[in-house]
């Protein structure tokens, strides 16, 4: 199932995305919540109900709908550095990792983005919010989880996979170096683009077969298997949980292939006017411009 957080002239809401691009509006079911991360607490019991409203209802045209981040999760959007191998060497090579100088890391590089940056498609990223001019883009998947939990186990974390999205992880690069931290530098106004929808597990049966690509401005830079990520997901889960309550409806960006702006000499920076399109195959496309 496509789910969606959309605004239209009649609702705004969560809905079932269909194939044309039109939206059943879940609100047709009193019974669901009105926020995507309350639906997905439901669990299996939400799908069935969502369902029964697709079966029965009238679909919003997709001319008429605008689609919103599909989810804004109670914890911070959660995610990973350097867990593709080419992109850990031009990280380190590039002068801008101000952290460990261990190229490939031991354990998994755990930061996060402030809920405030996250935006949907087709918003603006606006570049002047990085105050020292560096704006990158990042490609990642994004991984929702269905039911939280502490200390999960990776042979138990895919029961936790409640399903997948599309993460754009901008970064200001210069804030990132400077404050060593990631936070800072990861969280500027606009800088978490998410989207288009949430796509449920079973729709996905091995999403590491998927490939990921980022195009900008019709020139793909970024294309990598989510099977080449250092870390899979279920040691993700596992090394975040150990110590994090994970929360149903939290979100996991996994981490960026190699092909990033700092990557090219000189580093090729976001500007206004520029689009950035982030894919996933079975996912969709995540595309946003710059302001």
């Amino acid at each position: 199932m496509k789910l969606v957080t959309f605004e239209s002239s009649s609702a705004t809401g969560i809905g079932v995305l269909l194939d044309d691009g039109s939206v059943v509006d879940l609100a047709a079911d009193a019974s669901l919540p009105k926020t995507m991360v309350d639906f997905v607490a439901l669990g299996d019991d939400g799908l069935t109900s969502a369902a029964a409203v697709v079966a029965a209802g009238a679909p919003i045209p997709a001319a008429e709908v605008s689609l919103r981040a599909p989810i804004k999760p109670h914890n911070n959007v959660m995610a990973v550095g350097r867990n593709y191998h080419e992109h850990a060497k031009e990280f380190t090579e590039s002068g801008f990792d101000a952290s460990e100088k261990k190229m490939i890391p031991d354990h998994p590089i755990i930061f996060t983005k402030a809920l405030s940056s996250i935006i949907g498609p087709g918003d603006a990223i606006v570049a002047a919010n990085d105050p020292l001019g560096t704006p990158d883009y990042e490609g990642e998947l994004g991984v929702v989880i269905g039911p939280g939990g502490h200390r999960i186990a990776a042979a138990d974390a895919w029961n936790h996979v409640y399903g997948y999205t599309i993460v754009n992880d901008v970064t200001a690069r210069e804030l990132q170096k400077q404050h060593v931290q990631f936070f800072i530098g990861k969280s500027p106004a606009t800088f978490c683009p998410m989207g288009p929808a949430i796509i449920t597990r079973d729709e996905i049966p091995d999403i590491t077969r998927a490939v990921l690509r980022t195009v900008v401005n019709g020139e793909l830079r970024q294309e990598s298997a989510i099977s080449l990520l250092i870390f899979d997901i279920p040691t993700l889960i596992e090394a975040i949980s150990a110590a994090v309550m994970l929360e149903p409806g939290d979100v996991l960006a996994t981490g960026t292939p190699v092909g990033v702006g700092f990557g090219f000499d000189p580093p090729r920076w976001l500007q206004p006017g520029d689009t950035v399109e982030v894919s996933v195959d079975g996912l969709g496309t995540l595309s946003n411009p710059i302001a």
